[in-house]
């Protein structure tokens, strides 16, 4: 009997002894745990650091080669002997990076054998072309882009992720100012690639947005008063924006500095609203239309909105207008009409051309105002015209079929004379033929284009837009 009462007493003190390492053994994992997932604050009595900020953490995998877009990275590490850590940690100049970027200005091509390493077709495609190329051809706006485009490098080379790409900075092949001298018709001459402009709505002929691509605007330079009532297919969106802004503005916890910044934005918008209330615009999707940069404007001889183009590709002329303006450090921008012309798997992320094989050529103060809906014959009429002033072309210049919709009239119960009149000065409900292009036959052409067929998948770094 003893002998068992003593059995049973050792086994409860090894089931006690058990218990208590096995509470142990748990506790210490926990703490192991938390030490390796919570931040060091967690684990001790916080200790008040003397510096006011702590610098922000990265996380992740940072490749730094793929963060430089197309530079060419160099990279090395030395070290010198020092001092103690101690007394290091508190000198500037003991650990330093030295950020360097050299960059080879190009020089632009001058003459038309220069020219033709490009495009092989272009002496052929203008017979006139070389005798408008003199020894003093080449436009101050060359120097100029260039000149914009190092002294941006400068102001964003602690901004990795802002400097321009390789493709961006190599992106103009020359621009010269050129004379016919027969007829005296200036035009100006660039070789660059072509990215792609989606911007653009006109309620009056196309009622459905064309799609929101990353830094879509709904506004372009070329621009004419409103038609119809119909409202912008993007009014609506940027009255919401609008409204959200003035709400967290008048919110009592929003901050000073977040109040600037919404008393900013709200200015814009209100802006914007106006102006997509009282504007029609161009399609980027519809509109064959150029963009230049915003220097090109304020040249020797200025390049205006609505100024007559031509865009040459292999052995094809297409005729187009400047339609827009865009940021001074970048060149080669067409709509998106022209790029799936020239390249069917063309969208507002991809660019058609990313060579330097595109010319464009613009004749300055040609500009036709007031400004309208633009009319495909026109343009191609005008553009025919400025060719033969320039030494004709050997090939017939592209022309356009129009790709908007014919709008479909309204049933009426019974037709009269009278249903379709509309009175003076009274906005009409749909398009007149005058506010669109102008078709060669009754029936609209078959179009790969519908309304919202703009991709809205992840962005691309290729397309250059507007800041």
């Amino acid at each position: 009997m003893g002998k068992n009462r003593l059995r049973t007493w050792r086994r409860l003190v090894l089931l006690l002894v058990g218990a208590l390492f096995a509470a142990i053994v748990y506790r210490w994992i926990s703490l192991e745990r938390l030490q390796h997932f919570a931040p060091a604050e967690v684990l001790g009595t916080p200790t008040p650091e003397p510096t006011a900020t702590r610098p922000p953490v990265i996380t992740g995998k940072l490749d730094t080669a793929k963060l430089f877009n197309g530079i060419t990275l160099h990279s090395t590490v030395e070290t010198i002997a020092g001092a103690d850590a101690a007394t290091e940690r508190t000198v500037p100049d003991s650990y330093v990076l030295d950020l360097k970027l050299l960059a080879r200005v190009p020089s632009p091509n001058k003459t038309v054998e220069e020219l033709a390493k490009v495009s092989p077709q272009l002496p052929t495609l203008f017979p006139g072309l070389a005798s408008m190329i003199s020894a003093d051809s080449v436009s101050p706006l060359f120097a100029q882009l260039y000149d914009t485009k190092v002294r941006m490098l400068r102001e964003n080379l602690g901004r990795l992720d802002l400097l321009l790409s390789r493709h961006n900075f190599f992106d103009c092949q020359t621009v010269l100012q050129l004379q016919y001298p027969q007829t005296h018709r200036k035009a100006l001459l660039l070789q660059a690639d072509m990215d792609v402009d989606a911007d653009g709505s006109d309620s009056d002929r196309l009622s459905a947005g064309t799609g929101a691509p990353a830094n879509f605007k709904p506004a372009t330079s070329y621009r004419w008063r409103k038609k119809t009532d119909a409202p912008n297919p993007y009014l609506a969106g940027t009255e919401e924006r609008l409204k959200r802004a003035e709400d967290e503005y008048a919110l009592a916890t929003t901050n000073p500095a977040r109040k600037r910044e919404l008393r900013n934005a709200i200015a814009d918008l209100r802006g914007e609203v106006s102006t997509l209330k009282k504007f029609s615009f161009l399609i980027g999707a519809t509109d064959p239309f150029i963009v230049v940069p915003g220097a090109f404007t304020r040249g020797p001889v200025p390049v205006e909105p609505g100024d007559y183009a031509l865009v040459v590709y292999g052995d094809a002329i297409y005729p187009v207008i400047v339609g827009d303006v865009g940021p001074n450090d970048k060149v080669g921008e067409a709509s998106l009409r022209i790029a799936r012309e020239l390249n069917a798997l063309s969208t507002a992320y991809n660019r058609p051309v990313s060579d330097l094989k595109v010319t464009y050529i613009i004749f300055p103060e040609t500009a036709e105002k007031p400004f309208g809906p633009p009319d495909l014959e026109r343009i191609h009429a005008h553009c025919e015209t400025l060719t033969k002033e320039i030494g004709g072309a050997s090939v017939p210049l592209h022309r356009w079929e129009n790709v908007i919709p014919s709008p479909t009239p309204s049933p009426t119960p019974s037709p009269s004379p009278s249903a379709s009149s509309t009175p003076s000065g009274t906005p009409s409900p749909s398009p007149s033929a005058t506010f669109a292009f102008r078709l060669s036959s009754p029936a609209p052409p078959s179009s790969t284009f519908t309304p919202g067929s703009l991709p809205a998948a992840t962005r691309s770094p290729i397309r250059k837009r507007k800041p």
